[in-house]
């Protein structure tokens, strides 16, 4: 049976994944990404996955936080979950300008990332998630590789920065497979690939 390749990402009412100041200006998706039902979310769509995908960005942000939080007594035991699976799970980073994936089951990959994926696919193991890493999940968008949305849809407009959909994408359909509303007023949203 193919991996399943699962899209997880937040994103504004004005189709925004960063704000205007860049790939760091996230400010505006932390009161959404701390609630309960966010948590909950990130457990549910992390937990069947065996591999991670991350684009340079992510990694080192991800990798500047989430690996001591497992063993952090403070935090919330769902962030201690999720950290413990990021760091003991395969992570495949997608970079040209890194030398070295230091974090414990990384490694990177230059080139065909739609290559890459459909090797992912075809071996053993649980669903293949990209965390957050919009250039990753285009290309993979483009490749029609990505088989569900998982989006954290943020009540917020952010008036400008990156959007994930962008022009010329190809076009493709897609099932609402569950939602779920949040404590902030974000709505947890999976959508499976019809075509």
């Amino acid at each position: 049976m193919t991996r399943k390749v699962v899209a997880n990402f937040s994103l504004s009412l004005d189709g925004r994944v960063c704000g205007p100041g860049g790939p760091y200006d996230m400010g505006w998706i932390v009161p959404h990404a701390v609630t309960d039902g966010a948590r909950d979310h990130m457990i549910r769509v992390t937990t069947p996955a065996t591999t991670v995908l991350l684009g340079r960005t992510n990694y080192e942000g991800f990798g500047g936080f989430w690996p001591a939080v497992a063993d952090n007594a403070d935090a919330d035991p769902r962030d201690r979950a999720f950290s413990k699976w990021l760091n003991e799970t395969e992570k495949v980073v997608v970079s040209t300008t890194l030398s070295s994936a230091d974090w414990s089951n990384s490694r990177i990959v230059r080139g065909d990332l739609a290559g890459e994926v459909a090797r992912l696919r075809e071996q053993d193991g649980g669903d293949i998630i990209v965390l957050a890493s919009g250039s990753v999940i285009r290309t993979l968008l483009d490749a029609g590789h990505i088989d569900r949305l998982s989006i954290n849809l943020c009540p917020e407009i952010v008036g400008g920065g990156a959007s994930l959909f962008t022009d010329g994408l190809p076009a493709s359909g897609w099932t609402l497979a569950g939602s779920a509303p949040t404590e902030s007023g974000a709505i947890c949203l999976y959508y499976d690939r019809r075509n």
